[in-house]
């Protein structure tokens, strides 16, 4: 099988570097950040870690007594001193390291109004960070529904399926080698090549290119699943490597990208691996 060979562009170690379903949040104890961040003890409209920066107390609606609700109060300071409430258009623009950014500094501020930061509460903070670049954004899976399953499982179907994936190789074949560009990037360990990250472009859009036709395959039904394993396992790679290109303005979903590289090239390769043997087999029984 030629197409075995485009595994091998990708095949690398990562210690240099080291969705859809949603990443975790922040956790601190039993409380998520997003918990720790949207909490209102008096529910006068103004969260607990915003009360410390008003002067108002957590615990009252009305902090003076005056009759109006600390929310009124607040509102109509932040009115006369122009600020609007653009949360969620800002929300919007927001990188995950800016969102991460927020959740911290809004946690930090709640922790200390309780009294609680100390080396723990960073522990416990780090290893959230830790799990959230572990756990990066997958943003497309595929299922054998995307796919042309064929009921033939012939030794004539498959050699026409072998055939197709060396004809989709021939077509579409890398140039660039993701290990010279993440070696370059990384440069003396010290001071990062970002401008290297372009050149992962021309390997990002081949990949693409590469699944789409991937997905027009007629696939006997026997080797359908190996055939879905490799086009998610290629889809995972392509995200990777476009996160890795966010360094500079999202150090958080680079990371991200950096830190399962070397995962899915192993499920990649493992996946084309078992694929070659099974055809091999069907070709030669």
């Amino acid at each position: 099988m030629v197409f075995l060979l485009f595994v091998f562009f990708l095949k690398t170690k990562t210690e240099n570097f080291n969705n859809s379903t949603g990443q975790e949040s922040l956790a601190y104890s039993n409380l998520s950040v997003g918990d720790l961040v949207d909490k209102d003890t008096d529910g006068d409209g103004v969260l607990d870690w915003e009360e410390g920066l008003w002067g108002t107390d957590l615990t009252k609606k009305d902090t003076n007594n005056d009759g109006v609700e600390d929310g009124v109060e607040i509102a109509k300071r932040k009115t006369s001193a122009g600020i609007e409430d653009n949360t969620n258009t800002i929300e919007e623009n927001l990188t995950q390291t800016d969102k991460f950014s927020r959740e911290l500094f809004s946690t930090i501020a709640a922790l200390n109004q309780a009294g609680t930061v100390n080396q723990n509460t960073v522990d416990k903070l780090t290893n959230s960070l830790v799990e959230q670049i572990q756990n990066p954004i997958v943003k497309k899976v595929f299922t054998l529904s995307d796919l042309k399953v064929s009921s033939d499982n012939s030794v004539q179907a498959f050699k026409n399926y072998n055939n197709a994936m060396n004809n989709i190789y021939t077509k579409y074949p890398i140039k660039g080698n993701v290990v010279d560009i993440l070696q370059e990037f990384v440069n003396n360990g010290e001071n990062v090549n970002v401008e290297a990250l372009s050149k992962l472009d021309p390997i990002i859009q081949q990949t693409k290119k590469f699944i789409n036709e991937m997905i027009k395959v007629s696939a006997p039904s026997e080797i359908s699943q190996l055939h879905l394993d490799i086009i998610n396992a290629l889809e995972r790679l392509m995200e990777n490597l476009s996160d890795i290109k966010f360094y500079a303005s999202d150090p958080i979903i680079a990371m991200g990208g950096m830190s399962k590289f070397e995962e899915n090239t192993d499920l990649l390769q493992s996946a084309v691996v078992e694929m070659a043997n099974t055809i091999e087999e069907k070709l030669n029984s």
